[in-house]
């Protein structure tokens, strides 16, 4: 197990050198910057035999991934200036838990992690950040032009090596973008500074290494100009192959999050037959079972094995039954003639059984944005679980941890969840730990 604790020291500017910074984009918008915690060696990918992503792997324990792919995927989250957090920066490795008090920051970062998320998927601003002054750090005090904002960032690693994404946001007086930076290697591939507050766009300075150094164009300021650089380079010099292939590691390693919360309240009750995509409160998991259940024999049945472990009483199925006016509800069969209602079955029951399908499962399954134009041996998911030891009992919590871990480690899926004390975690193989309790 990796345990760290949240940096918290200032360090320089991601600028980079000045002979591969772009000239005439002002890096005032990145000071100060996050100091990144030290990181874990990346693993090498392991070697296996092609599948087909469309269906998630049948057998825990299987890699999925063609020999030599290298799926993306986040290993730091950095908070320069977000909410509670300040100059901080966060080891991500495929299973990473958040443990601290109330208070501590868990949820905040599981909050900027998605909103990177939804950002990279093209989404605008304002549906990111519904309340930007929330994300404001409490003590920010306004400079001159009555301005306040927030900083966030990560790090993408993959085929590409590690790439650097920082992004400030300006909360007050308008919601806006007012600087991105896209590094790899040293070299600043994308900058963005706001020049005219009276337009809404901001001017985008992108590496080139052709008859021109730079290419410059205005990109709008409440979009993700990372996300739009595949639409905005052409690709025919080296350099600009270097800035889509960053541009394209960064985007693919955020999009397809499910922030996963499962409501047992709204789990009990009976459903309407629907798309079968599982929502990111489990309300639907009823419809989400009887679908599964006809389309991968094999995974259901590790599934069935993951319940049996998590719940009182034998387990011999889980079952969807559908009822005569068109709902569906959710039952565990005994094995002795006897279903148990999900209505019956305790909170920790219910949120270990949503869980455990959540892992067991994939994008087709689960509703998230997956790229549709991404090769399906590139594809990854990652689950984010605020509360995720909520009503859980230590033979639950430890059994839903050891699933995510052995999932995990097949690549196409990573895991981010936070808890109130990961003492219990110890020793769990594969697992990093943030410690945020002060």
């Amino acid at each position: 197990m990796a345990e760290s604790r949240a940096s918290t020291a200032p360090v320089p500017s991601p600028t980079s050198p000045a002979a591969d910074r772009p000239p005439s984009v002002p890096p005032a918008a990145f000071l100060p910057a996050a100091r990144s915690a030290p990181l874990p060696p990346q693993a090498p990918p392991t070697p296996s035999a092609s599948r087909d992503r469309s269906d998630p792997p049948d057998s825990p324990g299987r890699s999925d991934r063609p020999e030599g792919v290298v799926r993306p995927g986040l290993t730091e989250l950095r908070l320069s200036a977000f909410a509670g957090h300040r100059r901080t920066g966060f080891p991500l490795g495929p299973v990473t838990l958040f443990a601290g008090p109330s208070g501590s920051g868990k949820t905040t970062a599981l909050r900027a992690y998605e909103a990177l998320a939804r950002l990279a998927g093209g989404a605008p601003l304002a549906e990111v950040f519904p309340d930007p002054a929330a994300c404001v750090p409490e003590r920010a005090r306004p400079d001159a032009q009555r301005r306040r904002g927030f900083r966030i960032g990560c790090t993408a690693d993959g085929p590409e090596g590690p790439v650097r994404l920082d992004v400030a946001v300006q909360a007050e007086p308008e919601l806006r973008i007012v600087g991105e930076r896209l590094t790899a290697g040293g070299r600043a591939l994308l900058q963005t500074a706001l020049r005219d507050p009276g337009r809404r766009t901001v001017q985008a300075v992108w590496h080139t290494a052709g008859s021109a150094p730079v290419t410059r164009a205005p990109l709008p300021d409440d979009r993700l100009g990372t996300a739009l650089l595949p639409l905005r380079v052409a690709g025919k010099t080296d350099g600009q192959r270097r800035v889509l292939a960053a541009a394209e590691q960064t985007v693919l390693a955020l999009r397809s999050v499910f922030a996963c919360d499962p409501r047992p309240d709204r789990m009990r009750a009976p459903v309407r037959r629907g798309s079968g995509r599982l929502l990111s409160g489990c309300d639907n998991l009823a419809d989400v079972l009887l679908r599964t259940r006809s389309e991968c024999g094999r995974r259901y049945a590790h599934l069935v094995a993951a319940v049996r472990d998590g719940c009182r009483g034998p387990v011999a199925d889980v079952l969807a039954e559908p009822l005569g006016d068109g709902t569906v509800r959710s039952v565990l069969d005994r094995g002795d003639g006897i279903r148990t209602d999900a209505g019956r079955l305790g909170d920790g029951e219910l949120r270990y059984l949503a869980l455990a399908l959540v892992l067991l499962t994939g994008p087709g399954v689960l509703d998230v944005d997956a790229p549709g134009e991404v090769p399906d041996a590139m594809r990854g998911l990652t689950v984010l679980a605020d509360g995720f030891d909520r009503a859980l009992d230590p033979r639950q919590r430890g059994g839903l941890l050891r699933l995510a871990a052995r999932m995990c480690a097949l690549g196409h899926i990573r895991f981010v969840g936070a808890v109130a004390d990961a003492s219990w975690a110890a020793g769990a193989a594969g697992v990093t730990v943030v410690d945020l309790d002060p």
